[in-house]
This record gives structure tokens, sequence and C-alpha cells, in this order.
């Protein structure tokens, strides 16, 4: 190699020798919040219980881990092959692991750029020189001739500055939000079918409460006809008692209205039609109320959390954006080289004298833009500052989350221990009135309102019975749900 060459080379390759520095910020992982409890009162060691199906009493206990399919702590197999099937079949599934290939993809494309780009070419033409030219171009006089020139070009951009590591820094960090992303998508659906199983067992219970209470207003309706037509009964009780009964038959609609809703919702869950909805009915009875209930430590919500593990990777991707524009106002450096070679026949193209080569090097740096690269390198920075509140409030509204379902979860326990004492007086009460009334002890009006205040205290029952079970399953959810044992991902590295 010649000095000029070597020469070339030097001045060409010497950026190379500088690269190792990526300019902007490294980003560091925000610190978990400083506190050791959710709630601003300690939790008790228990809820308190009832004597009746999910009235169990529950324990909190901290820093327990969460099973991959938490979904089994209600032991009931129905549930555990809705959302097994759903998990297999729903669209929104679908959906997220595509954008996160997407995602895997659009990063491995970023890296390409920490190579040369290799081009090949080929091109044949037909030449005429004219008459005129003292020494023809072509050999021999000839003033037609062909000319056959293969080549190859090859050009790289040294990441002298950072600009491509931090560009693949923010591709990598979007990668993991899209992962995160597809985990908040697996945890929504499945609690949201865990929802849609509580509620429709909840309608269906409350149907069944309604349908004994309109059963035993008919009986009550049928003895007052009997007694008026003995003349024991006045007009006005049979008519109070077919306005009761026409009340009570008037609930009953609007909750077959949501049974029917809630079953659609379950069939779109599982990836159907409505038209084809399970064969499968639920109730209260079919689920276990869990009585050890996990309890994470503050510093791992953060964690755990999908949507907090989003807002991080958001974070992650702005400061990667900060260094992409610091790089994008320094010197922009690009080397190329050609080489190839040129014959006027394809036989003697690798002949002596027909090879051609050029090296290249070129830096560019930007003297004057109207400000423009300043000012995209401060937006930059105010969207760093925006994804950082934007994480802040994540957690904010997660342990905001936790919170609540831990206070619901310690009313809801009380909830349902007056309810059942309330349902039991209720029925106590109603049993007495309608004795009394067969005697004549008491007047229509003092059965009515026993009749209501039973099917009030009924209804109240069923639905303090639902609230446990569904705050236990959201209490799974406001904990991230345990998608960190599932075996697909026990081995993997999530965002470290």
């Amino acid at each position: 190699m010649s000095a000029r060459v070597r020469a070339i080379a030097a001045t060409v390759v010497a950026p190379l020798l500088f690269w190792g520095c990526a300019v902007g910020p490294d980003f560091l992982r925000p610190a978990p919040p400083a506190t050791d409890r959710y709630t601003a009162d300690p939790l008790p060691t228990q809820t308190a219980s009832a004597a009746v199906s999910s009235g169990a009493a529950q324990h909190f206990v901290t820093d327990r881990d969460i099973p991959a399919e938490w979904w089994a702590v209600f032991h009931s197999a129905a549930l555990d092959a809705l959302i097994k099937e759903a998990i297999a079949a729903n669209p929104n599934l679908s959906a997220a692991d595509a954008a996160l290939r997407q995602a895997r993809e659009l990063r491995k494309a970023g890296e390409g750029a920490f190579f040369p780009l290799v081009q090949g070419g080929f091109s044949a033409s037909r030449i005429k020189t004219t008459s005129q030219l003292s020494a023809p171009t072509a050999v021999g006089g000839v003033f037609y001739y062909n000319q056959y020139t293969p080549q190859l070009s090859v050009s790289y951009v040294p990441d002298v500055f950072g600009a491509t590591r931090r560009t693949v820094e923010g591709l990598a960090a979007q990668e993991e939000a899209q992962r995160f992303q597809l985990e908040a998508a697996y945890l929504t659906l499945t609690s949201g079918l865990v929802g849609a199983f509580v509620g429709e067992a909840e309608l269906r219970d409350q149907i069944a409460a309604v349908e004994e209470i309109i059963r035993a207003q008919r009986e009550s309706l049928g003895i007052l006809r009997r007694q008026l037509s003995l003349g024991q009964a006045a007009g006005a009780d049979v008519a109070a008692q077919e306005a009761a009964l026409a009340q009570a038959e008037a609930t009953l609609p609007p909750l077959q209205k949501q049974l029917a809703q809630q079953r659609d919702l379950i069939a779109v869950l599982l990836g159907r039609l409505p038209s084809n909805q399970p064969n499968v009915k639920f109730d209260l009875g079919s689920l276990q109320l869990p009585q050890d209930l996990p309890v994470s430590l503050p510093s791992k919500l953060v964690e755990q959390r999908p949507d907090i593990r989003v807002a991080e990777e958001n974070l992650h991707a702005a400061s990667a954006a900060i260094g992409v524009a610091i790089a994008n106002m320094l010197p922009q450096i690009n080397l190329t080289g050609d080489f190839g070679t040129s014959a006027l026949t394809i036989g003697s193209l690798f002949g002596p004298g027909t090879a051609f080569w050029t090296l290249a090097g070129s830096a560019t740096q930007t003297l004057f833009d109207g400000f423009t690269l300043l000012h995209k390198k401060r937006a930059a920075e105010a969207a760093f500052d925006e994804a950082a509140a934007q994480y802040k409030v994540t957690v904010l509204t997660a342990f905001q989350n936790v919170a609540d379902t831990l206070e619901a979860l310690k009313s809801d326990a009380d909830a349902l221990k007056a309810a059942v004492a309330a349902e039991t007086a209720a029925k106590t009460s109603l049993d007495i009135t309608q004795r009394q009334l067969s005697l004549g002890a008491v007047n229509y009006l003092a059965l009515l309102n026993a009749q209501q205040t039973y099917e009030q205290a009924v209804v109240n029952r069923v639905q303090a019975q639902a609230a446990r079970l569904a705050d236990t399953a959201a209490l799974f959810q406001a904990l991230g749900g345990g998608w960190w044992n599932r075996a697909d991902v026990a081995g993997q590295v999530w965002g470290r």
C-alpha cells in the first residue's frame, strides 16, 4: 500500500479510535417509594368472618409471592377452563404479541446501523464518441463501443458520539415497554374474566333470591285472596299485596338483562361471538374464597406492576432520545469506499489496468440551522420530564389501587358479616309476622314491611358475597398478577 493510501486510510479511520463514549445521560432506574405499607393504618391480622359461603376470615400475608395462575386460588375448574380458552383465543393478546414482535424487529433493524452498508452494482452502456475528437476514445479509431462496470460500494457511519447506541437503546426500551404491555393485556384479560365470572354468579344468585321472594309473595297473595273471600281480609290488603308482587316482578327483567349482557361479555373475552356463549353457568357457591392473601412489599410493587414497568421503559426511551439529540449537534462523520473494474468487453473486466477504487471520509458540522437542533434537544429534555411525571403518576395510582383494595377487603368482610346478621334477623321477623298474620294478630301492612325488609337483606347479602370475591381478585390484579412466575418468562431478563 502506498504512503498516500495509508495516509487516506489513517485519516478516515482515526475517528474510530474515539468510539467508546455515548453523549447524553445514562439512564438510572427510579428508586421505589420510601414506604413500608400501603394504607394509612396498619393492616389487621385478619378480617371479620361470617357463617355463610365466602364468609371465611382472610389473612394478609406480607411479602408472599403470587402464583402465575393466581385465579386457581378460587378452586373453580370452570373458571380455570374459561381462562385457559381465553388466553388461547382472545384477539387482544394476539394484537399485543404482534406489537411486541414488531418492536423486536425494529430494534434489530436499528442494530444494523452498527455495521457497514455494502452494495453491489453492475452497469452496461453503449457509447458513441464524436468524430471531431483529435484522439478518439475508442481503441483503433472505433467510435462505437460498449462499456461494462461492476462495482462494490461500502459506506459506514462510525458511532463516534454514540448516536447509534442511544438510538438502539431507545428501541430496546420501546421493545421492553411493549413486552410489559403484553403482560398488562394478559393481566387485564384474566382479571376481567374473573370479574365477569363473579358478576354472572352474583346476578344468578340475585335472580334466584328475587324469584324466591316472588314465589313467597304469590303465596301471600293467595292467602289474602282466600281470606278476602271469607271476609277475613280487606280489599285494600289484597291490592297492596298485588302491588308488592308486581314491584318484585319488575325487578327481575333488569337483572335478566344484566345477566344476558354479562354472558355476552364472557363470550367476547373468550374470543367468541356473543351468539356462541359457553354452556357452563356460574354461581357464587362454585367459588372458594382464598383465606391467605398476599401483600407484596411496596418496594417490590414497582417491579411487579406491568403498567409501572411500561412507564419506566418509556422514561428510559426518553432518556436515550436526549443522547440522540445531543449527538446530532456534533460532527457527523461518514466513510465511503468504491471498488470495481471497467472494460470494453466482459471478458477483459478483470484484466490489467481495469481496476479502480476510491476511499473517502467526510465530517460535517452544522454551523447554523436556525437553532433547529438546539430546540430538538430541548424538546427531548421536555419529553423526558413528561415521562418522569407520568411515571410518578403511574406509581401513585398503583399504590392507590393496592390501598383501595386492601381497605375494600376489610370493609367487605364487615359488610358481609352485617348482611348475614341482617338477613337472619329479617327472615326471623318475616316468619313471625306470617304466623301472626295467619292468626289475625297483625295487619297486612306489617307483613308487607317484613317481606320488603327480607327481600333487601337477601340482595345485600348476595352483593356482599360477590364483593369479597371480586375485591380478592382485584388485589391479585393490583399486585401485578404473578406474571414473573410463568414458565414462559421465568428464564428471561425483564428490563434488567
